[in-house]
């Protein structure tokens, strides 16, 4: 070993040896009244107090009744899809996983279609609150009333058209699915009941196999009931013949 590689190795056994104990931390310092308030801390915690927060928090994980695929309601919205998706699989009782992706579609559209009328009045709402001071000269509540719904559609008309027209294209979905739907259950039920036929058949055809058949007149078997109790008769007959 050269002097060069004897200096390092003296170093190196010189050098203080650090224990892992002695690296970590120690949390035994933490005092009682510590761990006490930082539980009272947690517990007073309120949960989100940004808008952003708070509005991300509104909204709950359901998961549909097919895959388990998950999307996110609003809070109030939450049980309400879910009384709807039950209904329409207890209503359609799909048994394939084909019927079930149609129940699904049939179900997001229907959804879908139920939230458009509350867009529309939000939109009417909106007008409303920024148009509200048009035509101040009209004396006729009625009339101003009815020429402010008017602005309010050549405003938003855009949206509201896109509104009517989602709406068209939702129900021509829902209606293709609800066909597509009950001509796949139509030949399931068609090919349910003719395996219960075959089955009951192949049942009596067993049945009637382990059931012993009565001898039939073509095997001539045939006894005739009159016979007399007394054959003193036929036996005189033949001594005297």
């Amino acid at each position: 070993m050269s002097n060069r590689a004897q200096r390092r190795a003296a170093e190196r056994a010189s050098r203080p040896q650090s224990s892992p104990a002695a690296a970590a931390p120690n949390t035994s310092n933490i005092s009682e009244a510590q761990l006490n308030a930082n539980r009272a801390n947690a517990q007073m915690s309120s949960g989100p107090t940004t808008p952003a927060g708070k509005a991300i928090s509104r909204f709950n994980a359901v998961k549909t009744g097919l895959t388990g695929r998950t999307i996110l309601l609003t809070a109030e919205d939450a049980p309400l899809y879910e009384q709807h998706r039950d209904r329409l699989f207890d209503q359609y009782a799909p048994a394939t996983n084909q019927e079930k992706q149609l129940v699904q579609s049939i179900l997001d559209a229907e959804w879908r279609i139920l939230r458009i009328a509350p867009l529309e009045a939000a939109i009417y709402i909106l007008g409303q609150s920024e148009l509200v001071g048009l035509y101040p000269n009209e004396r006729n509540p009625e009339t101003r009333n009815a020429l402010i719904q008017l602005e309010i559609f050549r405003t938003y008309r855009k949206e509201l058209n896109n509104l009517a027209l989602q709406e068209r294209r939702l129900r021509n979905m829902r209606t293709a699915d609800m066909a597509e739907l009950q001509a796949l259950q139509q030949t399931r039920f068609e090919k349910e009941a003719k395996e219960q036929e075959k089955e009951a058949a192949k049942k009596k055809a067993t049945a009637a196999a382990a059931t012993p058949e009565t001898p039939s007149p073509e095997n001539g078997f045939v006894f005739s009931a009159d016979i007399s109790s007394d054959p003193e008769p036929e036996i005189a007959a033949a001594t005297i013949a």
